[in-house]
């Protein structure tokens, strides 16, 4: 019997030993793969980090002669309103819709800080022009616009555009837009705000979680030569 015991006794032992290394062993990708994940996240921190030190600029700096097509739409008072009219003034450009939730609120809060600031420098009276693209032309009603431009404290500030459903594909088309993806913020477009140079040149890409008042103004005083 007591040999018996023993063996029982040595059994019981070594499960409970294989059962701990087991553990142990199906432990160590979860406890390892937040750490990977959380260094992968550093990394490409840190080269974004680069990227705007190399640069100087807080947005995604493009290439010099990349030009921006000219059109002509129809703002929230009815007046045609020209992108090229605006040569020569460092300009804000990006593709909204009102339905879009809540990325494109959040983008025109961004926007109106940034106005905000420049309005409240003793050197900037006349803050930069910003042209608002339609992106849902059928949501985009006068009155759905005006409420948008009020609940984010925009109206009569900027210039919200839109026209026939032609003239707005024939701007999408140009700028690479997807207005389908915009009441998405996963789609890349959704978040595009796009500085334009006194040359009308594209020069600066803001993505959503980039976005802040603070790095608009700092881009586009660089921009127009006061950074």
């Amino acid at each position: 019997m007591r040999q018996r015991s023993r063996i029982i006794l040595l059994a019981v032992t070594t499960a409970v030993v294989l059962a701990g290394a087991l553990v142990v062993l199906l432990d160590r990708p979860a406890t390892r793969s937040p750490a990977g994940a959380s260094s992968a996240a550093a990394a490409a921190r840190a080269v974004a980090e680069n990227a705007q030190a190399s640069t100087g600029f807080d947005g995604a700096l493009l290439p010099r002669r990349v030009g921006t097509p000219d059109f002509t739409l129809t703002d929230q008072d009815g007046r045609r309103v020209s992108l090229g009219q605006y040569r020569g003034r460092v300009t804000i450009l990006t593709f909204l819709s009102t339905t879009c939730h809540p990325t494109c609120q959040l983008i025109a809060q961004q926007i109106r800080g940034a106005l905000d600031e420049m309005s409240a420098h003793p050197t900037r009276a006349n803050p930069v022009p910003v042209l608002i693209v339609s992106a849902n032309p059928s949501a985009d009603t006068p009155a759905a616009v005006r409420r948008f431009l009020g609940e984010a404290a925009l109206s009569g500030r900027v210039e919200y555009l839109t026209g026939t459903l032609s003239e707005l594909r024939a701007v999408w088309r140009t700028y690479g837009i997807v207005p389908s993806g915009l009441g998405d913020a996963e789609s890349p477009h959704a978040a595009a705000v796009l500085l334009i140079d006194r040359e009308g040149q594209k020069r600066d890409l803001f993505q959503v979680e980039q976005l802040t008042p603070e790095g608009l103004v700092h881009d586009i005083r660089k921009l127009e030569g006061r950074g």
